[in-house]
């Protein structure tokens, strides 16, 4: 039980805006979010609920062609109907918040400039795939194959839901587009930006070994990762739709979808110390962060971007 009076940051997994949420979103992170922020309520320990949609990368573009809709008017949409069936569930969200707003847009770009001024971006060549009948390159969940290591034929480009392995599009077998869904695809070369994780890994090491309330199996998955080493981690894609990338000779591509969205808790507290209708006061919103103690509530596939490739972040 955290003392009475320390500050309290809660957290839930970015659900994403593709489509109506299953009772299994709900249930996994933002049930128990909201249920921990009431306790702490009980107890009068000072504490926020942050969660929000997560609204970039390209399974949205997938649904808003599907739909025959533009990508913002998509989420658009989305974002309206999960909030509205949220509040008929009655969570108590401080706020809920979206990463397609100003505020988030500034943050990611501004984050990643102090990153790349300390070092941690690097530049390198990136092969990804390009389909010759659709005539464009495919993000990751552009395009589907088997899973090279358990041979589950509906992996994505950047993971396999059956065997949880992230995932590069040149590795899966059988490569299929997810727009048109033919074989018609080359393998290109273009240049891209890279979170430098190996450059962190000590310090993450470290980091993670003195979390002693971490739950088991996250300090398990996390530990996984450092000892198979961490790996250059790209964080740029060529598509339209996302934050563009501020940095000049890059301006073609946008943010991959998660470098953006762990950033989203940290923009969202931001936005909703603006919210003049909010029944709890926010204030600082930087004191959320940097003097409290905060616990994200998400499913096990989050792990890595949450304990390794968000921190830097």
């Amino acid at each position: 039980m955290p003392k009475k009076k320390e500050r309290i940051t809660i957290t839930s997994a970015l659900p994403y805006a593709n489509g109506v949420k299953h009772l299994g979103n709900i249930t996994g992170s933002l049930l128990p979010a909201d249920v921990f922020h009431r306790f702490m309520d009980l107890f009068e320990i000072p504490n926020i609920y942050i969660s929000g949609t997560d609204e970039h990368g390209t399974q949205i573009e997938i649904e808003a062609l599907k739909e025959k809709m533009k990508p913002n008017e998509y989420v658009d949409k989305y974002h309206e109907i999960q909030k509205e069936i949220y509040n008929k569930w009655g969570m108590d969200f401080t706020f809920f918040g979206r990463t397609t707003s100003k505020t988030h847009y500034k943050f990611t770009q501004k984050m990643f400039l102090v990153m790349n001024k300390n070092g941690y971006v690097s530049k390198g060549d990136l092969t990804q795939p390009f389909c010759t009948t659709d005539s464009m390159w495919l993000a990751d969940r552009f395009i589907n194959g088997n899973c090279p290591h358990c041979s589950y034929e509906h992996a994505r480009g950047d993971q396999c839901e059956n065997c949880g392995k992230l995932l590069d599009p040149t590795e899966l077998k059988n490569p299929r587009c997810a727009i048109c869904g033919k074989s018609t695809i080359k393998f290109k070369s273009s240049k891209h930006l890279f979170l430098d994780l190996p450059k962190l890994q000590q310090e993450l090491d470290h980091w993670i070994s003195k979390q002693t309330n971490w739950p088991q199996n996250t300090i398990s998955i996390a530990k996984g990762w450092l000892k198979e080493g961490l790996k250059p981690r790209c964080i740029t894609r060529n598509t339209q739709w996302g934050i563009p990338v501020p940095l000049h000779g890059y301006k073609n591509l946008v943010f991959y979808v998660w470098f953006d969205a762990p950033m989203g808790y940290i923009s969202m507290t931001e936005d909703a110390s603006k919210n003049t209708k909010s029944k709890k006061r926010v204030g600082n919103w930087k004191n959320w962060w940097t003097d409290s103690q905060i616990y994200h509530f998400i499913g096990k596939d989050n792990v890595p971007f949450h304990t390794i490739i968000g921190q830097p972040c």
